[in-house]
């Protein structure tokens, strides 16, 4: 019986949003358990939630588990040193208490980026392989948006990701990090391993596996894995994560150099022959509202704008309202659009209660280009206190507290606010104030992929619209530092140039 410690560090660092993720922010999230140590892991995870669920399925008791802590949080500013730090010096003390162990297991995200440490993770994994040494084998588990480094290569010995975006397969990633984890402890770290990064940025709006060609690439790579290779990883990465590293990648670990060699050249080759079928139609606020009103008429289901370029998910502020100015410049009907953070409207409609009306400056607080409050006379139709359990395939029953939270109504508009940000990825989001989605004409949401897991089911048709939000759809947009000289910011886009 081996003994295998496991621990999880995971944040999707967006850093062109103003702010920064703090310590607190991992110890009290709004959507996720917050800080875990020990037993508290096992238990947390004993049926579903993360890719370290379907890790601790995977050893069916086969192996003694060293639980060290877990920690994630919502997407968000770069991290600071202080939490960066306290976290990881943390995992690095318990790892060195657990000693010796015959193996690490840690879930992670892949686009971590701290005050101090541009590659996140890379620098965990340095610090953890320096505690267990050159012998003992770290198996890590990603998010399909990660930005693989050399760094992250060199120290694992076994990379699993998501394949999914949505991301419905986590549970899956852990079984298969487990199966994995189970090989090297047999056959020793693997001899080969190998890292492509592509010449250009991927857009998320352009990653959605539910579509070619991502769907194809995914697939490419699960056919390709053969009894040589320990893990074949295609990764579609996260452009606001401002490094050198950033962007697609395929990572392979294998027997020998020239299998994870083979195969990482046959999926890079297979990703450029496609550069040019990445793209997704992004629509301005007024022309996306216009279009969906033109097919609500005689839709049968609502139709679903993703109101992509403030997606919390992928550190948006999650409190722009150009969707809502543009839906009631339009006269829209029978219309949802959320989830509005803004604590200072949610305590008005609380302290006014429902019927009351309000004349608001509605959310538009955070300083970015274009981004200003909506100003109108507001009707309350509910308020809460923003507790409630997800139902959908991504969230998969997860808690949440987005603290007090109301349902605005503004003409033929009802407006989700909650105290808290929180992306609209479950259908939840709005149920837990009375929706009844299923009746909306148009529902616009903070979201950018995920939410297509849950609402797909329900809608008509969805696409995206690009009202200003701290999320940048374009990657040429960004102001980047550290990004490597020559990639191109998007698939046949310009290239960058220092």
């Amino acid at each position: 019986m081996a003994r295998i410690a496991i621990a999880g560090f995971m944040h999707e660092t967006n850093c062109f949003v103003p702010g920064v993720t703090d310590y607190e922010d991992f110890a009290h999230p709004a959507d996720r358990p917050g800080i875990l140590r020990g037993d508290d892991i096992v238990a947390e995870f004993v049926k579903q939630g993360s890719a370290s669920a379907g890790f601790l399925a995977g050893n069916d008791g086969n192996h003694e588990i060293r639980p060290l802590l877990w920690t994630s949080t919502t997407p968000g500013g770069t991290v600071t040193a202080h939490a960066y730090e306290r976290i990881a010096g943390e995992i690095i003390a318990l790892l060195s208490q657990a000693l010796p162990v015959d193996g690490v297991y840690l879930d992670l995200h892949g686009a971590m980026v701290s005050q101090q440490h541009a590659d996140g993770e890379g620098e965990l994994l340095r610090r953890v392989r320096a505690v267990i040494g050159d012998v003992t084998p770290i198996v890590i588990s990603l998010d399909y948006h990660a930005n693989v480094t050399p760094a992250m290569v060199r120290h694992a010995d076994a990379i699993l990701p998501y394949r999914t975006y949505p991301h419905v397969d986590q549970h899956a990633t852990g079984l298969r990090a487990s199966a994995a984890m189970k090989r090297l402890l047999i056959e020793g770290r693997p001899a080969g391993r190998a890292l492509r990064q592509l010449p250009f940025l991927l857009p998320l709006n352009f990653q959605c596996t539910l579509v070619e060609p991502s769907k194809g690439v995914v697939e490419a790579t699960t056919e390709r894995m053969n009894e040589d290779l320990v893990s074949l990883a295609y990764l579609a990465g996260f452009p606001p994560a401002d490094l050198h590293d950033c962007g697609v990648s395929v990572a392979a670990h294998a027997r020998t150099q020239e299998a994870a060699d083979s195969a990482a050249d046959d999926i890079a080759q297979y990703i450029a022959l496609r550069e040019a079928e990445f793209a997704e139609p992004l629509l301005q606020p007024d022309e996306a509202v216009q279009e969906a009103m033109r097919l609500a008429v005689s839709a049968r289901k609502p139709i679903v704008i993703a109101d992509t370029q403030d997606n919390p998910g992928c550190g948006g502020s999650a409190d722009t309202v150009g969707m809502l100015a543009a839906l009631v410049r339009n006269d829209a009907q029978n219309s949802v659009f959320g989830v509005v953070k803004d604590e200072l409207a949610a305590a008005a409609a609380h302290q006014a209660g429902v019927g009351a009306e309000l004349d608001l400056a509605l959310g538009g607080r955070t300083d970015l280009p274009g981004v200003e409050p909506f100003h109108g006379r507001f009707t309350v139709h509910a308020v809460n206190d923003g507790r409630y359990l997800t139902t959908g395939p991504v969230s998969q029953g997860k808690a949440c507290n987005v603290g007090p939270s109301a349902l605005l109504s503004i003409g033929g508009v009802r407006v989700a606010v909650s105290s808290r940000r929180v992306q609209a990825l479950d259908r939840a989001a709005f149920e837990h104030l009375g929706i009844v989605l299923t009746e909306q004409d148009i529902i616009v949401l903070k979201s950018t992929c995920h939410y297509r897991a849950h609402f797909d089911p329900i809608a008509q048709t969805t696409f995206a619209a690009l009202a200003p939000g701290g999320h940048g759809a374009n990657p040429a947009d960004f102001p980047y530092a550290k990004l490597r000289n020559g990639i191109r910011y998007y698939p046949l886009g310009p290239a960058r140039r220092r």
